[in-house]
């Protein structure tokens, strides 16, 4: 290679030497030239109404729930309702074939014939011993032959009548009728299906009692239960209606607990009134109760109470004694003061998940707490500005 081209390759990574040098000037200058309001996100703080929720998943259930089945087998011979009807007390909803059960009560009527006419002639006799026992032409056990005869006689009578009793009161449950007033929302038997009731009675029917009386029955875990109190306000959507808030009222909190895994949960049971009837039964409902709400407090950003500068370690402080933590739990928060970073310790109160309440502290409304770096300076391991070379 020529001299002069050495010359030139050499005056080139010059160059480009310089031109890196000045990048990196530039980029630290333009770094560190930022004052901490252009470094560092703020917000005002301000006045306003907070309310802490807790929340769980549940499912829309009607309130009373009545399962219809039946007492004897069969086939089904007649449906008389269908999904969705509205029903009323002791309306038919199904037959089943009755033509065992009719041929039963005849057989049993026969009997009850049979013992009346042997209770009849029983009676007979019993008078014509008596008379004769009287004039002593028979013994005494002859007579009570007789007596014990009658006895039997009339048992045998009021057993045919039970069973006749018996077998009418079969023949009435082979008409399916509904116990109460409302919706069927459920039907698992067809015509021609049969059905049989042994030690568990089938399910016929399901019917809701009244739809515009819902509840939701849900789930919260132990660590919220405990700020859980009947009568407290509820607010739930469901997937069918997302852009509609529901009302309901906690009802219930069971005190019989449930662990899966390890995780212990407690039912709590809303009370839902639907007057349009749009909440159907099944529904997943996502439930919000209300266990507290605090009107016109200063509020700070969550945002702000997780904020750590790594520049700004900090102050040490006077412990807080457990009753203090008892009666307000801390929290830090920086504000921008003097052009410079300040730590304040607060007590907070209630939460929203997004701004927190602020119980005491040195704290005021229009304050600017830092919620996030806009900028960052610093990489792991360097000091602030340094640029990191990407090896190929």
């Amino acid at each position: 290679m020529k001299p002069s081209q050495l010359l030139l390759i050499k005056v080139a990574l010059i160059l480009v030497l310089i031109g890196l040098g000045a990048g990196g000037y530039y980029y630290w200058q333009k770094t560190y030239s930022l004052s901490l309001a252009e470094r560092y996100k703020t917000q005002a703080l301000e006045m306003g109404d907070i309310i802490q929720t807790v929340s769980a998943n549940g499912t829309l259930n009607p309130v009373v729930l009545v399962n219809v089945g039946t007492q004897v087998s069969g086939t089904v011979k007649k449906l008389y309702v269908d999904f969705n009807d509205r029903v009323s007390e002791g309306q038919t909803l199904a037959e089943l074939d009755p033509a065992l059960f009719q041929a039963q009560v005849g057989q049993s009527e026969a009997n009850v014939s049979n013992a009346q006419a042997s209770l009849e002639l029983a009676f007979a006799n019993e008078a014509r011993m008596r008379e004769l026992f009287k004039q002593e032409y028979v013994s005494r056990q002859e007579l009570d032959q007789t007596v014990q005869a009658l006895k039997s006689a009339r048992a045998q009578l009021a057993l045919a009548r039970a069973q006749l009793q018996k077998d009418r009161t079969n023949l009435g449950y082979s008409v399916i009728r509904s116990p109460v007033s409302g919706v069927v929302v459920s039907r698992v038997i067809d015509i021609g299906q049969t059905v049989a009731a042994s030690f568990q009675t089938p399910t016929l029917f399901t019917i809701a009692q009244d739809l515009s009386k819902m509840q939701i029955n849900s789930s919260f875990a132990e660590a919220d239960v405990g700020n859980i109190r009947v009568g407290q306000s509820v607010r739930f959507t469901v997937d069918a209606f997302p852009n509609r808030t529901f009302q309901g009222t906690v009802k219930q909190r069971r005190l019989n607990p449930t662990t899966l895994q390890n995780v212990v949960t407690y039912d709590v049971v809303v009370a839902v009134d639907n007057p349009e009837q749009i909440l159907m039964p099944g529904m997943t409902a996502y439930v919000n109760i209300t266990i507290a709400q605090r009107k016109n407090v200063l509020l700070v950003p969550n945002t702000a109470l997780r904020f750590k500068p790594a520049e700004a370690a900090p102050k040490k402080g006077k412990p807080r004694s457990k009753e203090e933590h008892k009666k307000a739990p801390g929290g830090t928060v920086y504000v921008l003061e003097n052009g410079k970073l300040k730590l304040v310790r607060i007590n907070t109160g209630i939460t929203d998940n997004k701004y927190t309440e602020v119980m005491s502290g040195d704290l005021k409304a229009g304050d600017q707490v830092v919620t996030e770096e806009a900028i960052s300076t610093q990489n792991e391991g360097q000091p602030p500005g340094t640029m990191r070379m990407r090896m190929f």
